[in-house]
């Protein structure tokens, strides 16, 4: 059975500078390996400061000439770009698979998630994102979007398509001129990406790739001729990059990581509860900030937990779940899990030397894993195991529930299940997270809603899609304007 697309050989992938392919500066190239089977498929430079130099003058030379073009004429281009990309569906989805360690149906519906931030961004074409006002007798105020010129984004492993589509189609149709860093483990798809916007016809330098590693993502945040920076991978990283940037008095929104509660209560329906539960925590295996990792259960709970075991139990690898990212990840949550039973925690599913799929049993593997009867002052309640790894925590009230939600440093996601509708508001107006689910374990929002957490999952103001990326991206003008003298003039005008 073939689960993914590998590429036959290795693929010798390059930088996007300047609308060229090029190799980085040094030569020097890091290795790119499938979870699938931990072959190497691929490598990419390892670029330094002398790669994000050029790439940036290229980037300050093309957005001199592009925030002259009209929005309309930008957004033709965009047009072009989500043809090619709906065409090139199926490879551009075996590539994320191949390199994430994703299903293809996982890695599908992130570069289709990803087209839906670029359909956001064909219609601020027809968005009065400025606004014009008679404030005074004979004096107009006006307000304008102008562009930033040269911003950046270093985006993570988990959406090799999702996450770098959250950042560029919305910055460079606002006139932008955009230096993507994808992680260098999932590099490659990037690369298809870079090809369909050169096919497009944008035109060279208004999107670049910088690959690479720590000195490639130093040298972006140091760059004074990059204005703003988008960031998306754990929270340790996010803060150090939004001080970085932010040291040098410019622009970033750094998104961190994410321990997501799911509150369930007694009357909760049992089999939405159970697909939302289990869906939520093996889903990507486990390796999305939207994961719910940790579940409160509240009052009697067995039969339900129960259900959920059995549910996860069934759960395939290969065809229903993916593989862990690399070894070392895949050490580190096997260490995790046997840290929780040492502290304490009850395993009730154990997920370590699974049955790996035919033909790919040198990948990294880690079936679902569940953790029952967990308590606060365990690591594995507290730390982001970013993993198919469901912690349980029982308590009696939901109030109880909802101080545990609220002692978490984070601040991304929480969901509810219940059937009751004033069981449901209350939990939404309580938690302290930026995107909350009733009755819905990942609860992303869809577009125009833009996705974004809160306290230590978000370092810098707004979000980084929807209205929230108008913002990020562009600076706002005021003019004031008065044509004549008015016969009646006061000190307002």
């Amino acid at each position: 059975m073939t689960l993914v697309n590998l590429p036959g050989a290795p693929i010798v992938a390059k930088n996007l500078i300047g609308g060229e392919w090029r190799d980085g500066a040094t030569g020097e190239r890091i290795e790119v390996r499938s979870p699938y089977t931990n072959q190497v498929i691929g490598s990419v430079p390892s670029s330094t400061m002398a790669d994000v130099e050029a790439a940036a003058a290229a980037a300050k030379d093309a957005a001199a000439k592009w925030r002259q073009v009209p929005i309309k004429e930008r957004t033709q281009l965009l047009f072009r770009y989500r043809e090619h990309l709906l065409r090139d569906l199926e490879p551009v989805s075996h590539s994320a698979a191949a390199e994430a360690g994703k299903t293809v149906a996982e890695a599908r519906a992130g570069v289709l998630k990803g087209i839906e931030i670029v359909e956001y961004a064909l219609s601020l074409q027809n968005m009065d994102v400025g606004g014009t006002l008679e404030v005074s007798r004979g004096v107009t105020c006006e307000t304008k979007r102008e562009p930033l010129g040269v911003v950046a984004g270093i985006t993570p492993f988990n959406f090799p398509a999702m996450v770098p589509m959250w950042q560029f189609p919305i910055a460079v149709t606002l006139g932008n001129a955009f230096i993507l860093k994808p992680s260098e483990k999932v590099p490659l798809t990037s690369n298809l990406l870079g090809e369909l916007m050169i096919e497009a016809g944008f035109p060279p330098g208004v999107f670049s790739i910088v690959h690479g590693g720590r000195p490639a993502v130093e040298a972006l945040c140091d760059h004074p001729d990059i204005a703003a920076l988008g960031f998306v991978g754990s929270t340790t990283v996010a803060r150090a990059v939004y001080q970085r940037v932010t040291a040098h008095d410019r622009r970033a929104l750094c998104l961190g990581g994410a321990k997501n509660h799911l509150i369930v209560v007694p009357d909760a329906e049992r089999d939405v509860t159970i697909d939302g539960v289990v869906g939520s925590f093996v889903g990507c295996a486990g390796q999305r900030c939207m994961a719910a990792s940790l579940m409160i259960a509240v009052g009697d709970s067995d039969a339900l937990i129960d259900a959920i075991v059995e549910k996860a139990r069934s759960v395939r690898l290969g065809p229903d779940m993916g593989a862990i990212i690399d070894r070392a990840a895949l050490e580190r949550l096997e260490g995790d899990i046997q840290k929780a039973v040492d502290q304490g925690a009850k395993l009730r599913l154990d997920g370590r030397k699974p049955k790996a799929p035919a033909g790919y049993e040198e990948g990294n593997w880690l079936a679902p894993t569940i953790l029952d009867h967990a308590s606060m002052e365990m690591e594995c309640t507290t730390k982001e195991l970013f993993g198919p790894v469901l912690t349980i925590v029982r308590v009696k009230t939901l109030d109880e529930a909802l101080a545990l939600q609220d002692s978490t440093p984070y601040g991304n996601a929480a969901s509810v299940f219940t059937s009751r509708g004033d069981v449901a508001r209350y939990v939404a107006e309580r938690v302290r997270t930026g995107m909350v689910g009733v009755n819905i374990g990942v609860p992303v929002p869809r577009e125009p809603f833009s996705f974004g957490g809160n306290k230590a999952s978000r370092f810098g103001q707004g979000d980084m899609t929807g209205a929230g990326a108008i913002e990020l991206w562009t600076w706002l003008k005021k003019i004031t304007t008065k044509w004549s003298l008015q016969p009646d003039a006061n000190w307002m005008s």
